[in-house]
């Protein structure tokens, strides 16, 4: 009977570890991949998506309503400036740390009408008072990397072809 409550108690505890472990390590493992994956041509730089159909899966449930454009960034050789275009509709800006959490999201009802600059960086990196007064916003990054993503509302092909105007002039790159 006592090596039935042994075996029993044993198998409890090793499942207990090894879900906590599955739940700490799964957020990091997928986000791993979808960086390698969104990151293969380099880093710190835009990558615009195709304008989705029925087809497309580049983005978990993408909706064809959508321009979306990601920049998997890298703060390990410093601060790294994102600039966001203006937009007369919806339009988000979220960041996400190397576990998926949104730890930053900036969307048109917040953003001014002539477009933002955000400095994302880790908080042991210092910025210049003029770097400061030149952006929008500063952002601490939960992980030295992650992944930023843009959001247009383009239902039309003329509306995408708008937003794939615009967002061909922002940037993702290293501040310095």
């Amino acid at each position: 009977m006592r090596s039935w409550v042994v075996w029993t108690i044993s198998t409890l505890v090793v499942a207990a570890l090894a879900h906590v472990g599955f739940m700490f390590m799964y957020p990091n493992v997928v986000m791993s991949a979808a960086m390698a994956r969104m990151s293969a041509q380099g880093e710190n730089e835009w990558r615009h998506v195709a304008r989705v159909t029925e087809a497309s899966r580049v983005v978990v449930r993408p909706s064809p309503d959508l321009a979306y454009s990601a920049c998997v960034y890298n703060l390990a050789s410093g601060p790294v400036a994102i600039s966001v275009s203006p937009w007369g509709d919806y339009m988000s800006l979220s960041l996400f740390a190397a576990n998926t959490d949104n730890y930053y999201t900036l969307n048109d009802r917040s953003m001014p009408a002539e477009g933002v600059t955000v400095i994302l960086r880790r908080p042991d990196q210092e910025l210049t008072e003029a770097e400061r007064g030149s952006a929008f916003a500063v952002v601490d990054s939960p992980s030295q990397r992650g992944v930023a993503l843009i959001r247009r509302l383009a239902p039309t092909m003329e509306r995408f072809e708008q937003a794939d105007a615009a967002r061909r002039l922002e940037q993702c790159a290293q501040l310095r």
